[in-house]
């Protein structure tokens, strides 16, 4: 989970499609639109596993965007493949 927020800081667009699931995966992401964020912290509220190859991950990410503060609120859902955990889907909170 923090290293795909940090992916998005970085503007790491091939990391974050390579944690994706194949079966959630964009074919890609346009990442130019965030360059008019600057992400300021995450929080991790909350982990759980929540089967022997699931978790979820509740955070908040903060971020200002035209000069205005705003905040995103997410449970994420992952999936542990072959030792690799990767990005299922995401409910806005």
């Amino acid at each position: 989970m923090r290293s795909r927020y940090t992916a998005y800081v970085l503007g790491l667009e091939d990391y974050l499609l390579q944690t994706w699931h194949p079966d959630f995966r964009p074919v890609s992401l346009d990442l130019a639109e965030n360059e008019q964020i600057k992400w300021l912290g995450l929080r991790v509220n909350q982990t759980a596993l929540t089967s022997e190859n699931t978790a979820s991950v509740d955070f908040i990410a903060r971020y200002k965007i035209r000069g205005k503060a705003e905040r995103m609120h997410e449970l994420s859902q992952f999936e542990l493949i072959e030792n690799h955990w990767y990005y299922l889907t995401g409910e806005m909170k």
